[in-house]
């Protein structure tokens, strides 16, 4: 009877002694192995690992990607004008002995030197910035500033800013509708600027393509004279022509004055008198004479 209540003792201290020698290490997390409380190694791959048992002890570190969600701050541009800024960061622990040794392997302490050194870093850049200029860069440029303010100022507790972002960059409730209206009133004169500059270029279009119309009509018009004058030569050379040969010169000069006849009856009831001898009236007498 003895003999086995001293084997289930032995058994259960064997357990005991076991599950103290026994390290399991997840995915996700560091292993400090400290001894008489001072790290003397760190796991960083997941499985079982063994240690002393009563003069060792296992502390654990995430080694995963950790969310802090900083709370809202005012921060003053270089205009004097509040803001306020809104962030989150991820970050993780890069190394895990200088975090343990730092930090005491706090994840609290953590977050409370990244809050510092991201505000202090988000005030000095706005602070270098108007108003405007920092509305213009909230898209990227702002939060890549605000990343290479932080710099390198976390190395010295193990912990990596993976990013940092600007949820907000926002304006007090109670100044917006007067930065609104102002940044309404520049994009307007700006607009305003643009349009000047615009009816400006076109009328000099205008004014270089009327130019161009008068010089296109003035030619025109020469070209148009130039071939009238021609005409009216060539139809001198005609006349010149016809009336070089004596028969062709009776018959125009009675075409002539037939002409000249109907001009004068146009109008009215118009009474034509021709004397006796007058070629057209000859022709009209012959008319009358060969009629009876």
């Amino acid at each position: 009877m003895k003999k086995k209540i001293i084997g289930v003792i032995a058994a259960a201290a064997a357990l005991v002694l076991l599950a103290a020698s026994v390290v399991i290490t997840g995915e996700n997390e560091y292993s400090l192995i400290r001894r008489f409380g001072k790290v003397d190694r760190i796991i960083e791959h997941a499985g079982i690992t063994f240690k002393i048992p009563f003069m060792e002890s296992a502390d654990k570190i995430p080694n995963q990607l950790l969310l802090y969600d900083l709370p809202e701050s005012d921060v003053i541009t270089m205009d004097k004008k509040t803001m306020i800024a809104d962030s989150y960061v991820l970050w993780r622990v890069a190394e895990p002995l200088k975090f343990a040794k730092s930090l005491n392997s706090s994840i609290s302490n953590a977050e409370q030197r990244i809050d510092a050194a991201v505000y202090n870093a988000t005030k000095n850049v706005i602070s270098n910035m108007t108003q405007n200029d920092v509305i213009a860069a909230r898209d990227g440029e702002l939060q890549e500033a605000v990343k290479a303010g932080v710099g390198t100022s976390m190395d010295s507790y193990g912990i990596a800013l993976e990013t940092i972002e600007l949820k907000q960059l926002d304006l007090p409730e109670d100044n917006k509708a007067a930065v609104y209206e102002r940044m309404i009133s520049e994009r307007g004169k700006i607009a305003a600027t643009y349009q000047a500059e615009g009816d400006s270029e076109a009328q000099k279009i205008r004014n270089t393509t009327d130019k161009e119309v008068e010089i296109m009509l003035s030619d025109a018009e020469a070209q148009a004279a130039a071939t009238i004058a021609e005409g009216e030569a060539e139809y001198m050379q005609i006349l010149a022509e016809a009336y070089s040969d004596e028969g062709k010169a009776e018959f125009y000069s009675f075409v002539r004055s037939l002409e000249a006849a109907k001009a004068s009856l146009t109008g009215g009831s118009n009474t034509l008198i021709l004397p006796a001898d007058s070629p057209i009236a000859e022709i009209f007498m012959n008319q009358d004479q060969t009629a009876q």
